[in-house]
């Protein structure tokens, strides 16, 4: 018995053939990466290096549920997403070793609290450096922003300081309408004893 099997096609591997097949889907990634650049507000460069898969994808699910990304992608196709923002030298050296991005959209601070959860027990990733509105901050200013509360936090807490006086006048109100009421019932009642 005879199989016949269809022959494949003769695939070209040259070193052009080789450099345009991957262009689209590179040029697909760096337009994806220049519109999380363009979204976030907030940038946090870390050197992923020692993580598992596992923890690698700890961090994406938390930074999730924060309403950011945590994504691992080539230095080159990251430096060019980021052609609008202004880097020093020394920032461009710092994407010399393997670099994963903390893209924050909404509160900044809630991500990097679950980054320094990770890093405090893991002791990794390391951070680099990062974006805040255009700025670039340094790794303690990073870690420091991370201390600060969330926008939750914040909120409740203005509304807090703000709701106190409000609270406070209508006590007092309260307490000169109820002694003026206490008042008048000491009043109807020494009247009634009287009479």
């Amino acid at each position: 018995m005879l199989f016949l099997l269809p022959m494949a096609k003769a695939v070209s591997t040259s070193p052009q053939a080789q450099k345009h097949r991957g262009k689209p889907r590179k040029e697909g990634i760096i337009a994806e990466f220049s519109d999380k650049v363009g979204r976030s507000k907030a940038m946090v460069f870390t050197n992923y290096q020692g993580l598992t898969h596992h923890q690698l994808e700890g961090l994406k699910r938390a930074a999730k549920k924060a309403d950011a990304d945590f994504v691992v992608t080539k230095n080159t196709l990251l430096l060019r997403s980021l052609k609008d923002v202004t880097l020093s030298d020394e920032d461009k050296k710092n994407f010399e070793q393997p670099t994963a991005t903390l893209f924050a959209y909404s509160d900044v601070v809630l991500p990097l609290k679950d980054l320094a959860k990770t890093i405090k027990d893991l002791k990794l990733p390391i951070i680099k450096f990062g974006i805040l509105d255009g700025k670039v901050l340094s790794k303690t200013q990073v870690e420091k922003l991370a201390t600060l509360p969330s926008l939750d936090v914040l909120r409740a807490q203005l509304l807090g300081q703000l709701n106190g006086p409000i609270q406070g006048l209508h006590r007092a109100l309260q307490w000169n309408i109820q002694k003026f009421v206490m008042t008048l019932k000491a009043i109807e009642k020494n009247k009634v004893a009287s009479n």
